[in-house]
């Protein structure tokens, strides 16, 4: 345990007691320094914009980049508040909204349903909104971090409110369509590159990327229906949109299923491209022969 997390843990604790707008504003002066600073994951966010948005202007993909620093920034500092404030207070900051079936079957429901929340900046917000408001058993796929304080501080904030199971990657299968099968949630962020042995070749913006199958398959398995579940930072919090379920899915056909996905991702990002997760390498690995994106 370092003493630079032992440090930064007690600063977002600490964070979490300050005037909400402080904390806004100071994630709104650290996103440009991250911008100029962090200069190897600015350039993939550049390589993403480019990728995904050729039809924008040089200027507008920066404008793009530079907000995306903000909220990366800014949702950063506002795990302070979501794991360490009053309940109250971070209860009035997430307005769930959206499709009122769905919202009630998440909080009262017994059916299998998987929650498909891609890599917007609000997704550890729209965890803690849904799981809030519903004792049915929650699970969430959990990748370990490195030093161990830090890693046992995201899990029990992730774990703060409601019944939350963190299962880790190398847990394998069974458990999540266990969960699934006894009329679970399972909150699911499929839109990652895993790597060639775990992803599948489906287009993502007009480009070939690889993504993870797990979304079609764990809804086959765990006889689950899908609900998207959109994440907005905002100026008083974040706003949570739950979608209606998906009709017709899945499929027999895993790769039509996740190139679904990734066509229906492409709607949600288009109503707030500079809130999608750009600081992942979303295309690290290419097909055969493609020249590497980054």
């Amino acid at each position: 345990m370092s003493l630079t997390s032992r440090l930064g843990i007690a600063f977002m604790r600490t964070l979490a007691h300050v005037p909400f707008p402080l904390v806004r504003g100071f994630g709104a002066l650290l996103g440009p320094v991250l911008h100029v600073a962090a200069v190897p994951r600015r350039r993939v966010v550049d390589a993403n914009l480019a990728v995904c948005f050729p039809d924008k202007s040089p200027a507008e993909r920066r404008r793009m980049a530079r907000e995306t620093f903000v909220y990366v920034a800014q949702s950063w500092l506002d795990r302070s508040w979501l794991w360490h404030a009053p309940e109250e207070v971070v209860a009035r900051r997430l307005k769930v909204h959206g499709a009122a079936k769905e919202i009630d079957e998440i909080a009262n429901g017994h059916e299998p349903t998987i929650l498909f929340a891609p890599h917007f900046y609000g997704l550890d917000a729209a965890a803690t909104a849904l799981t809030m408001h519903t004792a049915r058993p929650s699970t969430t796929i959990y990748t370990t971090q490195r030093d161990p304080m830090v890693d046992e501080w995201i899990r029990e904030g992730r774990k703060r409110f409601g019944n939350v199971i963190t299962l880790n990657r190398v847990d394998g299968i069974k458990p999540i369509i266990a969960g699934l099968r006894k009329g679970g949630l399972l909150y699911l962020l499929p839109d990652m590159d895993f790597g060639r042995d775990q992803t599948v070749f489906v287009p993502f913006y007009g480009v070939q990327a690889a993504t993870v199958p797990s979304l079609s398959r764990f809804a086959r398995l765990g006889r689950a229906k899908v609900v998207p579940i959109v994440s907005k930072l905002t100026r008083d919090g974040y706003e949570i949109e739950v979608l209606e379920a998906w009709k017709d899915f899945p499929t027999d056909d895993v790769i039509a299923d996740t190139a679904l996905m990734n066509q229906r991702l492409e709607g949600y990002i288009d109503t707030m491209p500079s809130q999608y997760y750009w600081v992942h390498r979303r295309f690290k690995t290419r097909p055969e022969g493609d020249p590497s994106v980054y």
